[in-house]
């Protein structure tokens, strides 16, 4: 990972609506993670061909096709690999693309495989080139050539493996070389969650961790979670904590929003990053457009950060545009902050 990337990665954890897995995240993922497709909300259109690709390869006796994975974090492509492991009735070793920094480490866990076991490999697209080419006739012929030592004492061993199902996830599909791509046969795209299908999740969640919610009180968090699972249970936690100290322990939709608010989201999941942002363009620049270095200046944040952690989700609900001559605001960004378009803008309403 370059110093670049470390950055973004670490200013996009210090937020609590990131969809970048938090340590936090790590043990309530685990209780919460669904153990078959009958337990999975959403994403339907990966479901439902992956369920059928599942059950053919089932009653033939073998092992699924290598599947690949992507699209933003938080949506469950880790999830899916647990689900396809227990529906083979198989094992699955897990590990992620910057892991594997020598051609041995792929090695060692390739020839520990069983039998169909699925080889789950996260952040794919960050392999080493090296680490890569082992890998692509063990995918194709489950057939690895190593080559021992150097120059004159090289030697090359060759070691047959045993069939396994390769899943990969990444979030840059873009980001992976054609060799690799065209080895799965099975490529799905994750896609943000509909409002009515994180209340679902929620309602589960609260359901395994014993919490008392309703289901307006639900609507209310999953319209503030930006279609993410992963963010909704991380602030149905945070809501459930402040519900247990203020509110005798019980989730309504009052308390939902107040715990919300206390927290800095506001009722459209943005945070006090992404309003600095909006705010910046509509009060300093009148609206955009503006340059990105121009606005990484005036917030002193990175242009990095801004681009890769903040804008993704301003654009995607439409409140942020970029133009040939920079970001503007659009008129969705002004009456979300309950600014005037007259050019009188004032000091916006946070809509806290």
């Amino acid at each position: 990972m370059d110093r670049r990337e470390a950055v973004v990665r670490a200013m996009a954890r210090e937020r609590l609506i990131t969809n970048e897995e938090l340590p936090e995240d790590q043990a309530a993922t685990v209780a919460l993670r669904p153990r078959s497709f009958d337990d999975y909300i959403g994403q339907q259109e990966v479901v439902r061909p992956l369920r059928i690709a599942l059950e053919a390869a089932r009653q033939r006796g073998e092992p699924l096709e290598h599947v690949l994975l992507h699209g933003p974090p938080g949506l469950g492509k880790t999830t899916l690999a647990h689900i396809i492991r227990h529906y083979m009735g198989v094992e699955v070793i897990a590990t992620s693309g910057p892991a594997l920094k020598r051609p041995g480490d792929l090695m060692g866990l390739l020839t520990n495989l069983k039998e169909g076991d699925v080889f789950f490999i996260d952040e794919i697209h960050r392999l080493d080139p090296a680490v890569e080419e082992y890998l692509y006739p063990a995918m194709e012929d489950f057939i690895v050539d190593f080559v021992v030592d150097k120059g004159a004492n090289a030697r090359m061993l060759n070691f047959k493996l045993r069939r396994f199902t390769l899943v990969g996830a990444t979030t840059m599909a873009g980001l992976l070389t054609a060799p690799l791509r065209d080895r799965f046969g099975l490529v799905y795209r994750m896609n943000y969650y509909t409002p009515d299908e994180l209340r679902a999740v929620i309602l589960r969640s609260a359901k395994l961790l014993r919490i008392e919610i309703g289901e307006d009180a639900a609507a209310e968090i999953a319209r503030r979670s930006r279609g993410t699972p992963r963010i909704a249970n991380r602030l149905l936690r945070r809501v459930r904590d402040y519900a247990q100290v203020e509110a005798g322990g019980v989730i309504t939709r009052e308390v939902a929003d107040a715990a919300l608010r206390l927290e800095g989201i506001d009722n459209a999941g943005l945070d006090n990053l992404d309003r600095a942002l909006l705010r910046t363009i509509i009060d300093v620049y009148q609206g955009g457009p503006v340059g990105i270095e121009a606005l990484a200046a005036t917030l002193n944040e990175s242009q990095s950060t801004l681009v890769e952690v903040v804008e993704p989700y301003l654009l995607q609900i439409g409140f942020l545009a970029r133009t040939p001559g920079g970001r503007k605001a659009t008129l969705a960004a002004y009456q979300h902050l309950h600014v005037p378009t007259s050019g009188q803008a004032g000091q916006p309403n946070l809509g806290l």
